[in-house]
C-alpha cells in the first residue's frame, strides 16, 4: 500500500546540492490501469498502481536494462523527466522534491510517504511546502504524462 501526500512548491529549497538526487525518466504503458516504466539513475522499475488518491495498492518489480528497453516501445504517454532530491524532514520522513523538465519545466512538487492514513492526515508540512494537491487528480504523474502541457 502506497500512502503519500503531494504538494506544489513555489521555489526551490536552498542547498539542493547537499542532498542525494536521482534522475528519473518515466512513461506509462497504460494510465487505466496505471502501468508505469521508470528509469531512476541506473535502476529500472515496472510499476502497477490501483486507482486512488491518498492511499492505493502498488506493485513494483525491478527490471534489467534489457527488459526495460524491450518494454519501452509499448509506452502510450509522453515521457516525464525530472530530478528528485531526497530531503530529510521532521518525524524521520523524507521529502521527495521533484524538478520537472521539458514540457513540464517550471513544475515543482514534493511528496512524502507515510506508514498509515492517520499519520498522513496528521502530517504538518514544512513551511516551504505549498498547496496540498494530494486529492487533485491533475497532479498525478499519470495525468501529467497525458496532459495538454505537452
Amino acid at each position: 500500500m502506497e500512502i503519500e501526500r503531494k504538494f506544489l512548491v513555489d521555489s526551490r529549497p536552498s542547498n539542493l546540492e547537499s542532498y542525494v538526487s536521482v534522475e528519473i525518466e518515466q512513461a506509462y504503458i497504460s494510465v487505466d490501469p496505471s502501468i508505469r516504466l521508470r528509469k531512476s539513475n541506473n535502476d529500472y522499475i515496472f510499476t502497477i498502481k490501483q486507482k486512488g488518491m491518498l492511499a492505493r495498492e502498488e506493485f513494483e518489480m525491478p527490471l534489467s536494462k534489457e527488459q526495460y528497453e524491450r518494454l519501452w516501445p509499448k509506452i502510450e504517454t509522453n515521457v516525464i523527466k525530472k530530478t528528485r532530491f531526497l530531503i530529510p524532514i521532521h518525524d524521520e520522513k523524507t521529502a521527495e522534491f521533484d524538478i520537472y523538465y521539458g514540457a513540464l519545466s517550471g513544475l515543482l512538487t514534493v511528496e512524502v510517504e507515510f506508514n498509515s492514513i492517520e499519520q498522513a492526515n496528521s502530517f504538518e508540512p514544512p513551511e516551504w511546502f505549498g498547496l496540498d494537491v494530494t486529492n487533485d487528480p491533475k497532479y498525478k504523474n499519470s495525468a501529467l504524462a497525458v496532459s495538454n502541457l505537452y
